[in-house]
């Protein structure tokens, strides 16, 4: 029998032109594709003229229908996996499926594409040959003691945040990396309102309790001297 493939598409963080010629070919000749919140996609889908069928996969129900998805796959289905924004499983879903179809021996290919924090951290001017990705930190449980770890990390650091929590955390950033930490804070990357923000974690702290952030959000954090 022949086997199906599953393919993980990047799709744009912002500006719809970042989408590849590839990666609207793959989404116009799947049988399906998965899709974070189909709202969302669906309109990208329709900028595209692209009639592919469309299920919803996410975080909440991914436990529930990897197996199934697996099974249509080995049977000879190609799919294709689209997050709201960006590479899929980078911070979003994604990881279940693919490690699933890599255990079940079905062909996985990523393609190349947008993703949040590598223009975030090559804008940022901080030392980007070594750095680590730590993605969202967590909300509570753990927290103070991941902070604590990464407070020693010389490598430079990247997360991402949503608006509402960026000021709580650069307020922790202050408290257990210093004040006079560097650091960088794009927001709205590839969008009209494109903003990045340099400076010690104290002077960036400042900017954004005078001016709330709006949009999604990569901190960079020069490691330990």
């Amino acid at each position: 029998m022949h086997m199906g493939k599953l393919f993980l598409v990047p799709t744009p963080i912002g500006h719809l032109e970042d989408m590849t010629f590839r990666a609207v070919k793959v989404l116009q000749t799947v049988d399906l594709i998965l899709a974070e919140d189909t709202r969302t996609s669906g309109k990208l889908l329709q900028h595209y003229g692209i009639e592919t069928p469309m299920q919803s996969h996410h975080m909440h129900n991914e436990h529930k229908t990897v197996t199934g998805l697996v099974e249509r796959l080995k049977g000879g289905a190609t799919m294709a996996m689209i997050s709201d924004a960006g590479t899929p499983a980078i911070s979003d879903p994604g990881f279940l499926l693919t490690r699933a179809c890599v255990e079940a021996g079905v062909d996985v290919d990523c393609l190349p594409g947008a993703t949040a924090f590598v223009p975030a951290l090559v804008n940022s001017g901080l030392p980007n040959d070594k750095f680590v990705f730590e993605g969202f930190l967590p909300v509570k449980k753990g927290r103070q003691t991941r902070l604590t770890l990464l407070a020693e990390e010389p490598r430079t650091l990247i997360f991402y945040e949503s608006p509402h929590k960026l000021v709580k955390t650069l307020g922790h950033f202050v408290a257990f990396f210093g004040a006079d930490r560097q650091m960088s804070v794009s927001r709205e990357i590839s969008k009209v309102y494109e903003e990045t923000v340099r400076g010690t974690a104290a002077e960036v702290l400042a900017h954004f309790t005078d001016k709330p952030p709006k949009g999604e959000i990569v901190i960079v954090v020069a490691g330990k001297k």
